[in-house]
């Protein structure tokens, strides 16, 4: 047992690359050590397994609630993550809340985290997305004393920042996208018409097709986007624009399920871009949400208002990205048989 203080040493002092000397240093809390070296050996020891001493442990500004719908769909977890690290890097120590058919409602959350005395809150595609719901929920929790951020839906009865792609501009350029590659009847599948961000991605395509182009509302779902795509393929879509990629998975489902190729008699978009999309079959041509630029204006902004700074009561808008890739091709050509 006399060799394991040094033997621990120097496992510390080879993981980080430094002397010995140096871990000495800092694990006893002495200066003159730099900033980045000392971020090495507190890495070094996370990786090895030990635990840092009482001293070198960073201590919380507070919690931070985040309220995302569910995890299933895998744009939720990218976010959660990205404003986690966000949190984190700032000190604060994040809660994530998911809600769940039968579980606790997101009015629920929002009173567990304040009984617990979080810092504030961030939304992500919550009650404030939904037209039907009762606005005034936040403003009772702004006079609950808790700042909190707003992401992916704009209700303008809420005083609060928001943080949302442009989701008009976003089935523009899907729809642009297969215009160019000559499909003349495209469809676009999307989740239920009370959600603000559904409606904003039906005025993108009706304003680029005319109010009479085919729209299908169903379930933000795999099995939404089937359900949605059967009725557009019978309306003879030969491109259809999905509101998420879960959706558009669900519209190659239908295709394939009526004997159809993707991209070669359907082509599909979807919607997020989320890390596991680019190797689908066939890999999904769709928009991405730029997702870090979004969590980070949304976690600077709620440390901002935490720190009793001025901020805009408005919406930060943030540009979608088109990613081609192979679920859309030129559009078959008719009556050639």
């Amino acid at each position: 047992m006399a060799d394991a203080a040094p033997a621990r040493l120097a496992d510390i002092a080879g993981q980080a690359g430094v002397s010995e000397a140096t871990v000495s240093r800092v694990l006893n809390g002495k200066s003159g050590v730099a900033a980045t070296t000392r971020q090495r050996v507190l890495a070094a020891l996370d990786v090895l397994g030990y635990e840092r001493p009482l001293r070198l442990r960073q201590r919380s500004a507070g919690l931070i609630g985040l309220v995302i719908p569910e995890l299933t769909n895998p744009i939720f977890p990218a976010f959660a993550q990205v404003i986690e690290q966000a949190l984190a890097s700032h000190g604060y120590t994040p809660v994530l809340c998911t809600q769940s058919p039968g579980g606790a409602t997101e009015d629920e959350l929002v009173d567990q985290l304040v009984e617990r005395g979080v810092t504030g809150i961030v939304f992500l595609s919550g009650l404030h997305a939904d037209t039907t719901t009762d606005p005034d929920r936040y403003s009772r929790l702004a006079g609950r004393g808790v700042p909190f951020v707003l992401i992916n839906g704009y209700n303008d009865r809420v005083e609060a920042p928001f943080v949302s792609p442009d989701d008009a501009a976003a089935t523009r350029m899907a729809v642009r996208h297969l215009r160019d590659l000559g499909h003349e009847r495209i469809g676009l599948a999307v989740g239920p018409a009370r959600f603000v961000p559904v409606l904003r991605k039906v005025a993108g395509f009706t304003a680029e097709l005319g109010e009479g182009a085919p729209v299908r509302h169903s379930l933000f779902s795999v099995e939404g986007g089937q359900a949605a795509a059967t009725a557009l393929l019978d309306a003879g879509c030969t491109g259809i624009v999905c509101g998420s990629d879960m959706m558009a998975l669900g519209a190659i489902r239908a295709a394939r399920q009526r004997g159809l190729t993707v991209p070669g008699d359907v082509s599909v978009t979807g919607y997020d871009d989320s890390d596991l999309i680019a190797f689908t079959d066939p890999p999904l041509t769709t928009l991405r949400q730029p997702v870090r630029a979004m969590a980070g204006a949304a976690v600077t902004t709620l440390l901002e208002e935490i720190n009793g700074t001025q901020v805009q009561h408005t919406e930060f808008v943030f540009q979608p990205e088109l990613v081609v890739r192979g679920s859309t091709a030129i559009a078959p050509q008719r009556g050639n048989g």
